[in-house]
């Protein structure tokens, strides 16, 4: 019988991004509760916190699959996405809309298959 990865991991550097698109906590909070949902997860609490005006963002998302998490430099344009699922979520539907609405000039993405079931 193949085995499968118990989730998929995927870590992606967005950069190119409009600065503004970087500072509100509540708008990348409600961007990744989106994707999350358009993944098919099930969120089960968040928090995020701004270092200041102008400054940038972290936060998680936690979720019954997993997380999802972000770090934004908007002094760079600049942001670090972390996607794990496992079960039946769809990771990459989740970067895919993150991105729609980033709108980096250039992305990097790493997939990780986590352990084996």
């Amino acid at each position: 019988m193949p085995h499968r990865p118990a989730g998929i991991h995927l870590l992606a550097d967005l950069a190119g991004i409009e600065p503004d698109l970087l500072l509100d906590a509540a708008a990348i909070d409600s961007l990744l509760r989106e994707a999350a949902l358009a993944a098919g997860a099930r969120i089960l609490h968040s928090h995020f916190h701004t270092f200041g005006p102008g400054m940038g963002v972290t936060g998680v998302l936690l979720l019954a699959e997993s997380h999802i998490s972000i770090h934004t430099w908007p002094e760079h344009g600049f942001a670090a996405a972390d996607i794990f699922m496992c079960g039946e979520a769809q990771p990459l539907r989740a970067l895919d809309l993150i991105e729609r609405a980033l709108s980096p000039a250039t992305r990097t993405v790493r997939t990780v298959e986590r352990g084996q079931l």
